[in-house]
């Protein structure tokens, strides 16, 4: 079974991995840079266990599963911030449950715990970044950029981008169109 490690970088690393295999009693059958082969099949307590002791060496293993579904879960926020949310009436939480079949909560918690950040949170920084995109290269007005990202107000999109980025999207307008002028 191959087993994927996180921040496994360096030849000491592939030391301090097997000693901790070897410490918990599970056969290695090699030990590579971001990956160990065990020749046993491991508990779930003892996989819990060994990866509590690479967690405290700046280690971790991968859980493919679990990357998986946050990378489902990342492309289907921005697959509602880019297109769902401004075409229905469709909540983010109602979405997610629809698009991945998982519990919001779970679905919620899960996100939040591995990329510390929230599912709402990371939203709204997918809409400012797409914003930005949009102020730099589009001529549209402010209220159609809300519209196209799903905001219910121009006021309510201008105080995101400014609690997001510390500056109004008009004064974000004018300071790229001056650098740009300065070129």
């Amino acid at each position: 079974m191959r087993i994927k490690i996180r921040n496994m970088v360096c030849k000491t690393c592939i030391l301090v991995v097997s000693q901790i295999f070897e410490e918990a009693g599970i056969k290695v059958e090699d030990v590579k840079i971001g990956y160990v082969v065990v020749m046993d099949k491991i508990t779930p307590f003892k996989l819990d266990s060994v990866n509590k002791r690479l967690k405290k060496a700046g280690l971790e293993i991968i859980d493919v599963h679990k990357s998986q579904l946050i990378n489902k879960i990342k492309t289907s926020i921005e697959e509602y911030a880019y297109t769902e949310g401004r075409q229905s009436k469709l909540k983010l939480s109602d979405f997610l449950k629809m698009k991945i079949d998982l519990n919001y909560a779970y679905i919620s918690s899960l996100f939040s715990s591995d990329q510390g950040i929230t599912i709402e949170k990371y939203l709204i920084k997918l809409k400012i970044e797409r914003a930005q995109v949009m102020l730099i290269c589009d001529e549209k007005e402010l209220a159609e950029i809300a519209w196209e990202l799903g905001y219910s107000s121009v006021p309510h999109f201008s105080g995101q981008f400014k609690k997001t980025t510390g500056i109004s999207p008009t004064r974000f307008k004018k300071t790229i169109k001056q650098c740009y002028n300065e070129i």
